[in-house]
């Protein structure tokens, strides 16, 4: 009997704030818990959320964009949102889980230079490993 908890991220099109937040959260819960991530929509896995992760040495140019029906059979024991259109429109999703948000900034939604775009993903990678790093020590 495993005691890993399964652990649900969430935001809209699961392909920037979500991915990343998969990212950190395996990284530190490692053997602790097992981590997805979905949308109430799919979009793909931003290009550019694969590299602001992989400049942290942590990959996830193999994560896949999951829409929250494909998950509907597992018990999760957390259900993170990481978006305010998130859990504002999230569908019924039947789960006992205990239930997390924190708005991320949105990287993906910064107009600017390709080097200002790239520190709003910085920015947002650091936000989002803090709440990780915090999430998996007080709650794991």
């Amino acid at each position: 009997m495993s005691n890993r908890k399964n652990i649900l991220i969430l935001c809209t099109g699961n392909s920037c704030r979500s991915q990343i937040a998969e990212g950190w959260m395996r990284f530190f819960a490692k053997d602790k818990a097992n981590v997805y991530s979905a949308g109430i929509e799919t979009h793909g896995v931003n290009p550019k959320a694969i590299a602001t992760m992989k400049e942290a040495g942590i990959d996830i140019s193999h994560h896949t964009s999951n829409h929250i029906n494909e998950y509907k059979d597992i018990q999760f024991d957390f259900l993170i949102t990481v978006c305010d259109h998130a859990k504002e429109n999230c569908p019924y999703f039947p789960t006992n889980a205990k239930q997390f948000h924190h708005n991320f900034t949105d990287p993906s939604k910064k107009v600017g230079s390709e080097e200002e775009i790239k520190n709003a993903f910085a920015d947002t990678r650091e936000e989002i490993r803090n709440y990780c790093e915090n999430f998996v020590k007080n709650e794991l």
